[in-house]
């Protein structure tokens, strides 16, 4: 169990590929343990969902709108059917200052399209200070890949 104790081998993984697909145990524990160690590396991390993400640039690295949900009934006078675009600020922004790596660790990533997977991996290409975790889902034991062979099969 040394890989758990210290992390050592999935941070230079994170660190080589940029972005990273974690399979991890249904019993959990294990994924909690690894962000951990990355923290004490000195990572700051983001821990979000998959889900509602959209497009991941706009969303994580830029101002952007965000409408509400459509309740129904509502009158088409006050900023149209779908209702006023608010301006929500980019998710990572407060992470974003300084020079300390950034990690987005995403649950629940088996919604993302491969599109929005190769996206995430742009992204971590591009910023070399940002690395992803998206984790894909169960498997048997702790196990990773490069997000890249995901994205791209």
């Amino acid at each position: 169990m040394p890989l758990l104790l210290t992390g050592r081998g999935f941070r230079q993984d994170l660190e080589n590929a940029g972005a990273l697909a974690l399979f991890v145990p249904l019993e959990g524990g294990s994924e909690t343990r690894l962000l951990r160690r990355l923290r004490a590396a000195g990572y700051r991390a983001q821990l979000t969902t998959a889900r509602g993400l959209g497009d991941p640039e706009a969303y994580l690295f830029q101002l952007h709108g965000v409408r509400p949900p459509h309740l129904g009934h509502q009158s088409v006078g006050r900023g149209a059917a779908v209702g006023a675009v608010q301006r929500v600020m980019p998710q990572l922004g407060s992470l974003l200052e300084g020079e300390a790596p950034i990690l987005l660790w995403l649950l629940e990533g088996a919604v993302l399209s491969k599109a929005e997977l190769a996206s995430l991996v742009a992204l971590s290409r591009r910023e070399p200070r940002f690395k992803v975790v998206v984790e894909m889902g169960g498997a048997r034991s702790l196990r990773w890949q490069p997000l890249a062979e995901l994205a791209d099969g």
